[in-house]
């Protein structure tokens, strides 16, 4: 009966900021407090492994066969911004599906929590509330180890936090949108698989995006992935444009836009039944 009164008395979305979503986030909060050392562990170890082996070591017969194609730059300052963002990516998606997917499958948490005054307006911000703390601290300390690696050569490189954040966010609000419509743990699998993966490679990350071949490189381009790659890599190496910026920023949140718009329709018939 409660669930049914919420959906009588639904008006619309809930503001980011309103206090249920804030409500929502504490859950997520009470339970990320189990489980945030072994986060931070990763979040550390991940720059630390990648840029060690890539940037330096395989950088180092990169860079002996000439950087003209990476721009004039080194191969560690050319790939950092790239595993940035990619490592957005990433977190957004570890958090969009499996623990999303749970709460609606298995644990059944999100259909007690819409039998309370929470809407699934409420439920879908409380979550990318947190999944926002969570990209935002991956990304701090990304940033704290490349720096640490000597990877950056401008101070804009400091504006590829909130770069990467808004990468993430492109990816965490369709992916989650999406999730709350499986029926099957399987699908998410896919993600991994076809979209996570050659994402992951082909957007710009380890080379760029130039040497793919001509048929395949438009389908680059339109990756939000790419867009926060080459957003990221223009900051940290301070040749990034008003334009450009602009460009890269009005397309990630047109991605993150509409993946939200689509998160409050698959969250209302997921739980108003």
């Amino acid at each position: 009966m409660a669930a049914l009164s919420n959906r009588e008395t639904f008006t619309g979305p809930a503001l980011p900021g309103s206090r249920l979503a804030v409500r929502q986030l504490q859950f997520w909060l009470t339970n990320y407090r189990r489980t945030w050392r072994g986060s931070i562990y990763s979040s550390l170890l991940s720059p630390l492994l990648f840029l060690g082996a890539m940037g330096l070591g395989l950088g180092t017969l990169v860079n002996a066969h000439g950087d003209a194609a990476l721009g004039g730059v080194s191969y560690l300052v050319f790939l950092t911004p790239g595993l940035l963002a990619a490592t957005a990516m990433t977190t957004a998606v570890g958090e969009s599906t499996y623990p999303v997917y749970a709460s609606v499958k298995w644990t059944k948490t999100y259909q007690a929590a819409a039998a309370t005054p929470l809407r699934p307006a409420d439920l879908f911000h409380g979550h990318l509330l947190f999944v926002t703390m969570r990209l935002v601290m991956t990304s701090a300390i990304f940033l704290v180890v490349a720096l640490a690696f000597g990877a950056f050569r401008s101070p804009w490189a400091l504006a590829t936090l909130p770069a990467s954040v808004l990468t993430g966010l492109a990816f965490a609000a369709p992916v989650e949108a999406y999730t709350m419509t499986r029926e099957k743990d399987s699908a998410l699998i896919m993600i991994y698989r076809f979209g996570v993966i050659p994402l992951f490679l082909f957007s710009g990350t380890f080379f760029p995006v130039t040497q793919l071949p001509a048929v395949i490189r438009p389908l680059a381009y339109v990756t939000p992935l790419w867009h926060g790659v080459a957003l990221c890599r223009a900051l940290s190496l301070g040749t990034a444009t008003p334009a450009a910026v602009a460009s890269h920023v009005g397309y990630l949140a047109l991605i993150t836009g509409a993946g939200v718009a689509w998160g409050y329709r698959t969250y209302r018939r997921r739980l108003y039944v």
